[in-house]
């Protein structure tokens, strides 16, 4: 049977997602506890791996098992096995042709700043700080730029091993509320650091060391070297991944809210 799961996680102590020799991972706990579960050794795929310190509220991932378990087993057992800043959310059977990563259609990501003076003491490692004080408006007029399909090698790491960087936005909102600036993207797929990457430029507009135009200055220059600041990890969420309507999965997670 093929099992489909949606996982939450704290990513601040791991090292990101994918499975390493050495470092804790998400993805090494999320296999240990299934495979105690299953009896058997258990391997996952994801939707979207993320980076060391990055957040997930609805990542989705699947595996294979012929061991006899209800769904509700498959949960509970799973997160009795799991450290608190790791739980699984839901479990659901799927047909054989279902695939976390390639059966994706759009993924989003929330990126969350506190943009206020002083340093946070709660969400220090769940928010990205930044003390000058942003002009939001600015950040999304600026990203709107970037809507489209577009090659975004300005916006990818320069060890980013995908085949090509061209990916489609379908959406970019920059909000405020209170303390609070709020980016979230919506594309078909995302390179690695994409997001980040396009916070730090949005950043620096943000505070006025850019004009609004920079944004698309960098799309246009297709070189990482002359972009941005990475953004910290500690502000990013994988929020969800949409998949086609005959797979009939639970209902997406919901972004994280501060303040």
């Amino acid at each position: 049977m093929r099992i489909a799961l949606c996982v939450e996680y704290d990513g601040t102590r791991y090292m990101g997602w994918q499975r390493q020799e050495h470092g804790d991972t998400v993805q090494a706990r999320v296999e240990a506890a299934l495979s105690r579960v299953a009896n058997h050794p258990v391997d996952v795929v994801c939707a979207g791996r993320t980076d060391a310190g990055v957040h997930a509220v609805g990542q989705v991932i699947h595996f294979d098992s012929d061991a006899d378990r209800t769904m509700r087993s498959w949960v509970l057992g799973a997160n009795t096995n799991l450290p608190d800043d790791i739980a699984i959310r839901w479990a659901q059977p799927m047909p054989d042709d279902f695939h976390a990563r390639f059966s994706a259609r759009s993924r989003r990501y929330r990126y969350v700043i506190d943009n206020r003076w002083v340093r946070p003491a709660l969400h220090q490692k769940r928010v990205t700080w930044h003390y000058h004080r942003l002009d939001e408006t600015r950040m999304h007029e600026a990203g709107q730029a970037l809507i489209g399909e577009h090659d975004f090698s300005s916006y990818r790491a320069l060890g980013c091993q995908a085949k090509h960087p061209v990916r489609e936005l379908y959406s970019l909102s920059v909000d405020r509320s209170a303390d609070y600036i709020y980016i979230d993207v919506h594309a078909n797929a995302f390179l690695h650091h994409m997001v980040r990457n396009i916070a730090g430029v949005l950043i620096a507009i943000g505070q006025g060391e850019r004009p609004v135009e920079w944004a698309a200055d960098v799309l246009d220059l297709r070189d990482r070297t002359l972009g941005g600041v990475t953004a910290p990890p500690h502000g990013l969420y994988f929020v969800a991944a949409h998949y086609d309507d005959r797979f009939e999965l639970p209902p997406q997670a919901t972004a994280p809210v501060f303040g």
